[in-house]
């Protein structure tokens, strides 16, 4: 299974007030276990960025200036997601963005939906952590996942935050320092994650009582089946204390 982890940031928080992507990051999972694979630009909007915009991204109107526009990268995006479930935290926001650059582009079949599967990490945290904050920051602090090089929101960083987030939302456990050596690309197998305990197990032995019971059980079975009982045939007898045998 390939998926494909994305994140836009904008010029503004409006799409139907023309506002434009002005960076996209996309992170490749097979197999839910990341490629290397990513996709990444910085893109001229050909509209000034709103304040808040370059408050929480630290990207300003001067650097954009000689970065392409999204017509330039359109089909080497579309290449990338071709095929994958596309994953988003709040897709909503993401997607009709996308779907507005990608109409003006003049691509054939411009909405994402006709593209791809697309999965909303927002709403699957909704659904298991009602009633609770489910920012991409407060999913990282719930989910072990650390975030703490996260000082301003950049697309390809918050898509490799977030494909750890997915990773553990879906699996149930935190972490699993998937990100600390990427799969060689292609890979098509999960490699076996190592589990240590930590606690040595607590064997239970049975009580002298219980192996008395368990015995006169076992003669039962063997004459009830006429000398077919299984366990009378055990190299390894239950062994009854003689204290106990004689009591």
């Amino acid at each position: 299974m390939r998926q494909v982890i994305l994140d836009t940031e904008t010029t503004g928080l409006e799409v139907q007030r023309g506002h434009r992507i002005i960076e996209i990051g996309c992170v490749e999972l097979v197999q839910r276990r990341p490629t290397g694979r990513t996709f990444h630009h910085y893109l001229n909007p050909d509209r000034e960025i709103d304040e808040g915009a370059r408050a929480v991204t630290g990207i300003s109107d001067e650097f954009l200036r000689d970065k392409p526009r999204f017509a330039d990268i359109v089909h080497e995006f579309l290449a990338f997601i071709d095929g994958a479930e596309v994953i988003a935290h709040n897709a909503a926001f993401d997607v009709g963005f996308l779907d507005a650059e990608l109409a003006r582009a003049g691509v054939e079949r411009p909405r994402m939906a006709e593209r791809a599967e697309i999965l909303d990490t927002l709403a699957l945290a909704r659904e298991k952590f009602p009633g609770q904050r489910n920012s991409l920051d407060a999913l990282c602090k719930r989910l072990d996942v650390d975030n703490s090089h996260r000082g301003l929101h950049g697309a390809l960083l918050d898509a490799n935050l977030l494909a750890e987030v997915y990773l553990a939302l879906t699996a149930g456990q935190g972490s699993l320092g998937f990100f600390d050596e990427a799969a060689a690309p292609g890979t098509s197998a999960a490699a076996p994650v190592e589990v240590r305990i930590r606690v040595r197990p607590r064997v239970l032995r049975a009580l002298d009582a219980e192996l008395v019971l368990h015995a006169a059980r076992l003669d039962a079975i063997d004459k009830a089946s006429r000398g077919a009982c299984v366990w009378k045939r055990l190299d390894v007898p239950v062994e009854i204390p003689a204290e106990v045998a004689s009591a």
